[in-house]
């Protein structure tokens, strides 16, 4: 485990948290000036974090650290919030995160928050579709992060049961949304194959590979 200062790792999410808080008031600008009307693509959200809650990044920081999980994955980087939480939990493992985001422009961003975190050396970013960018992925998966796209959770989690074993876990969040509904129903409903709790007041979902 290399060195990184704790300090380093809290101020930056600190930052970045309080800077998520102000989401709200970016979207509500963002449809004043628009000359044409949101229609709920990514593009639309280029300039806002739809970040993590702390309680949920320290949360899953804990499990990782817990069950030793070091080939971490995550869909949906936006600016890197929960992508430091993973980097900072694969960093006492002994791991390393790829981490998948769509839009360039905030994946440089992601990119710059994880090196003022001293995170870099932990973490690969892809950019891109996550069902082209994850399509070759290979390596065996500990623990799946699931906060992209929401009518992708289950596609791509199928694109990835193959990287699965025994012990594997796929945290997704927003499973109170209606669009993540497909997926969370899948995995409730395969009992013989996951192990499923609610957690972080029914926001995410986790899942133990049987």
């Amino acid at each position: 485990m290399n060195p990184v200062p704790m300090n380093l790792v809290e101020n930056k999410l600190k930052a970045l948290h309080d800077d998520a808080e102000k989401d709200d008031a970016r979207m509500q600008e963002r449809m004043a000036n628009a000359a044409n009307p949101p229609t709920g693509e990514p593009i639309d959200y280029e300039n806002i974090y739809l970040p993590i809650s702390k309680e949920q990044g320290q949360g899953i920081r804990k499990i990782i650290v817990e069950n030793a999980c070091k080939q971490v994955v995550e869909f949906g980087t936006s600016f890197g919030i929960s992508t430091i939480y993973l980097a900072d939990a694969v960093r006492r493992t002994g791991g390393k995160v790829i981490t998948t985001e769509l839009l360039d422009s905030k994946a440089q961003i992601a990119l710059q928050n994880i090196k003022d975190a001293g995170l870099e050396d932990y973490v690969e970013i892809r950019v891109g579709d996550a069902m082209q960018t994850l399509k070759d992925y290979t390596t065996p998966i500990d623990f799946l992060f699931l906060d992209g796209w929401k009518d992708l959770y289950l596609p791509l989690f199928q694109l990835l049961i193959p990287q699965f074993k025994s012990g594997s876990l796929i945290y997704a969040d927003n499973v109170d949304m209606e669009s993540t509904q497909a997926y969370t129903e899948y995995v409730l409903n395969n009992k013989e194959a996951y192990t499923s709790q609610f957690m972080h007041g029914g926001k995410g979902l986790l899942s133990r590979v049987l």
